[in-house]
């Protein structure tokens, strides 16, 4: 993630996707720089099968509003969850828009009071994440490129 143009924090995902079509994360690698570019902390740090960290569904194969679960599980370090709002949800963002976007709420007890809602479009994945209780952080696609 970059801040000012510079390199603030530095993370790697790890994902997979079951015959059926949920897509599962597994872990992250993260790791938090100083101004010069060297590891602060790496908090967050995590990955599935070690010190008794769990993989969760980060995204079902046929999300239907209601739906939800755990995203990750680490005690103390990672335990996103999620709930499906609508399967049609309208977003408009730079990158991408669309009338059929996946709009999920996400929040996690490491972090109470804290609400994002984020817009996944087919084909595309995120457009817009934004936090709508907690804070004020926003991320928008701005571009797509493919090929």
């Amino acid at each position: 993630m970059y801040l000012r143009g510079k390199l603030e924090e530095r993370t790697t995902d790890w994902y997979a996707q079951d015959t059926k079509g949920n897509v599962w994360y597994f872990g992250e690698e993260t790791a938090e720089l100083d101004p010069h570019g060297r590891v602060k902390n790496i908090s967050g740090t995590w990955k599935a099968g070690v010190n008794g960290a769990r993989a969760g569904i980060y995204f079902p194969v046929n999300p239907r509003a209601g739906q939800g679960g755990r995203q990750e599980y680490y005690k103390g370090q990672a335990e996103d969850h999620y709930r499906v709002r609508s399967v049609t949800a309208h977003v408009r963002a730079p990158g991408a828009s669309s009338a059929q976007a996946v709009l999920t709420e996400e929040w996690t007890p490491l972090e109470p009071g804290v609400l994002d809602r984020k817009y996944y479009v087919r084909g595309i994945g995120t457009v817009l994440e934004q936090t709508v209780k907690g804070g004020d952080e926003r991320n928008t696609l701005v571009a797509v490129r493919r090929g």
